[in-house]
């Protein structure tokens, strides 16, 4: 029988920090410890509207939470000023973080894995974590050796903070890492209006689209002669992204640093 996991949610009236909570419910060796929020202190996670009635406490001092609840993982799905913070003090105490906030550098990703490389403590910070986006991501690493003139799209809903999103840019880094840097389009093109071709990285363009009615989706096209090539994925509600939540959090138990993307710990 598998050991039980003592788990935080931050941002628990969230949509993904909702939906993590009810995945935590429904997974037997998954324990809710308590959730951190910036308000309803004192009050308990039944007592907020959309979650499951139950009996947890609600901290709005993350340092609370952690000095008065057995905590094995934290589970941070806020907003990047508040995630970076969090990650932090998770890291402080010798807790394990699992990241869903987007909006983390590379610069930020490299702090804290030698954070928690120090403390031999393992965690994860993911810019999506549905299995078939990360796919996506590896399906274009592998097309981009052979087709490298390529462009992404990605559309999510109008309340998402940071363009491109951090799919996008994972997704561009591991392209790549299989591609040259390179020019693409007319090498006398001009922008009648500016952004029209899209933000430019390494050659390659990404473009956001934000939209009422979307979730999460992305489209990375590759070009060729006489031929298009596309990868694409569509995450159509927030529940598409708790069968890897579940996946991160049992395997950082076994991780002694932070992996930067769920693809770091797919075969």
């Amino acid at each position: 029988m598998a050991q039980t996991i003592n788990i935080a949610v931050a941002g628990p009236r969230g949509k993904m920090g909702s939906e993590a909570i009810h995945m935590i419910q429904e997974t037997s060796h998954f324990n809710l410890a308590g959730v951190i929020d910036h308000k309803h202190e004192g009050k308990m996670v039944a007592d907020l509207p959309g979650l499951p009635e139950l009996e947890r406490p609600v901290y709005t001092d993350i340092d609370r939470c952690f000095s008065n609840e057995t905590v094995d993982v934290l589970i941070d799905f806020t907003h990047p000023d508040i995630g970076k913070k969090h990650i932090q003090k998770a890291i402080n105490y010798n807790i394990r973080p699992v990241i869903g906030t987007s909006g983390f550098t590379s610069e930020d990703v490299d702090y804290f894995t030698k954070e928690a490389k120090a403390k031999e403590l393992g965690g994860m910070i993911a810019p999506n974590f549905a299995v078939g986006a990360v796919l996506m991501m590896k399906f274009s690493q592998m097309a981009a050796k052979y087709l490298p003139d390529v462009e992404i799209i990605e559309k999510h809903h109008d309340q998402k903070k940071d363009a491109p999103s951090g799919t996008a840019v994972k997704t561009a880094e591991m392209i790549h890492n299989n591609r040259e840097e390179m020019t693409q389009g007319h090498p006398e093109e001009q922008e009648l209006i500016q952004g029209a071709r899209g933000a430019e990285d390494q050659g390659l363009r990404i473009h956001s689209v934000r939209l009422p009615g979307l979730v999460a989706h992305q489209e990375v096209i590759f070009g060729g002669d006489g031929q298009l090539l596309t990868v694409k994925h569509d995450s159509f509600n927030r529940k598409s992204f708790m069968s890897g939540v579940r996946y991160a959090v049992d395997t950082v138990m076994n991780l002694d640093t932070i992996v930067y993307g769920l693809d770091q710990i797919m075969d």
